[in-house]
């Protein structure tokens, strides 16, 4: 009898949580990752976005009309890559824009992944950095990218009025 009462509180509770959590599953996060690696191996900086699918889809609904199904089509996801490809860029230390070429995309579980790629500039001391992906959707939009060169890893966050970072090596 006891056994029957806790394991029917347990229910109870677990349920009580599923419905708790539940609107926070649906909640747009509104933040994103983005990794800048300098490959010593192939000699280029390697630009690795992550997107909360979630988020990547109310976005695109709210900038492309429509329903958007990134889910199931490619030209969905494609549309959203060129987004964000015109939303963030590199410039060397003397200004100069650093062209990054789209490398493609992917969903991986929860998240979708944009990729781009340039040569690694040579003689580079500096790198000039925006991320505006989402934030003209959202004002309230964190973006976070972190640099890595040479195992060492520097943060830039774009949020609020934050429109550039300059990273130093």
């Amino acid at each position: 009898m006891i056994a029957r009462r806790c394991q029917a509180t347990l229910a109870a509770l677990s349920l009580a949580a599923l419905l708790l959590a539940a609107p926070l599953l649906g909640h747009q996060q509104k933040e994103s990752i983005t990794r800048v690696l300098f490959n010593s191996r192939t000699g280029n900086i390697e630009v690795m976005h992550r997107f909360l699918l979630h988020d990547a889809e109310h976005a695109t609904r709210e900038l492309f009309g429509g329903d958007a199904d990134l889910l199931g089509s490619a030209a969905a996801r494609d549309r959203f890559e060129s987004y964000v490809h015109k939303r963030f860029y590199l410039a060397d230390q003397d200004g100069e824009a650093i062209v990054l070429t789209p490398v493609g995309n992917e969903i991986d579980g929860h998240h979708l992944w944009v990729y781009a790629e340039a040569p690694i500039p040579e003689g580079l001391t500096a790198l000039t950095l925006s991320h505006e992906a989402l934030r003209d959707v959202w004002p309230e939009q964190v973006n976070l990218v972190n640099v890595e060169r040479d195992k060492t890893v520097r943060s830039a966050t774009f949020d609020g009025g934050q429109r550039e970072a300059t990273i130093r090596f």
